[in-house]
């Protein structure tokens, strides 16, 4: 089903009040929708998810993804921008947001990407570009460690986002971060790694220390106390 949004906004402009409902009714005939039918109907929300492609065109934040033979304009974080060129193949995971006079996309190399993304849309006052420049200030692990650890300074550092906004994204996405088991820091969190290195010392291999890392409950402990509760956690296991 094909969407042309721009197409209704133009056409309504030039038709009088007693036109209007000709218009509608031939646009409702070619299965054409405005943005505000698409956004009251939540399944053409989630229409576009995923995308594979070929990049056609390249701007400052912003692809052009070619998709058999119809071209997507997608906004990336400023890392995909940086490590892509033209006419290279790229799959993107999406989300689409949805307005009044507009229907955007957003995309992500991976799911993980996508459902932070989306977890950031979560919170009152934070919308796309905004998400979308906290992925251009630090990729996913360093986004998740800022939440868990509480580090205001990371998300003020981000264009046009200030303290009460930064500290209300600490406060509601902390303990869905727990909930959703994305604890797991990764490479970039240095703390993370000494916890690895010192369980290692004690036999445990890397995967069964990320799983005890994942279970701890106060994630404001120091690094002594987290490694003392992953050995009490892997103990239980043995």
């Amino acid at each position: 089903m094909k969407i042309f949004a721009d197409r209704i906004l133009s056409e309504r402009s030039r038709v009088s009040w007693r036109e209007e409902r000709f218009v509608s009714s031939e646009l409702r005939s070619k299965k054409i929708f405005t943005c505000e039918q698409i956004r009251q109907n939540h399944k053409f929300t989630s229409m576009i998810s995923y995308l594979e492609g070929t990049i056609k065109f390249k701007s400052t934040n912003y692809l052009t993804i070619l998709v058999g033979g119809v071209g997507y304009k997608v906004s990336v974080p400023a890392d995909i921008i940086a490590h892509t060129k033209l006419n290279q193949s790229l799959s993107l995971f999406i989300h689409t947001h949805v307005k009044e006079d507009a229907l955007d996309l957003y995309g992500f190399e991976t799911p993980d990407e996508l459902a932070m993304f989306e977890l950031l849309l979560s919170v009152s006052g934070i919308g796309p570009k905004t998400a979308l420049s906290i992925f251009s200030n630090g990729k996913l692990p360093k986004i998740k460690e800022a939440i868990i650890k509480g580090d205001v300074s990371f998300f003020t550092s981000v264009p046009r986002l200030g303290t009460k906004n930064s500290q209300k994204i600490i406060i509601e996405l902390r303990s869905k971060l727990g909930n959703l088991g994305l604890l797991d820091l990764g490479a970039d969190s240095g703390e993370t790694k000494e916890i690895i290195d010192a369980l290692k010392s004690f036999g445990f291999t890397p995967a069964e220390s990320r799983e005890a890392i994942k279970s701890l409950k106060d994630s404001e402990g120091s690094v002594s106390d987290k490694i003392r509760q992953s050995l009490k956690y892997l103990g239980k296991k043995t």
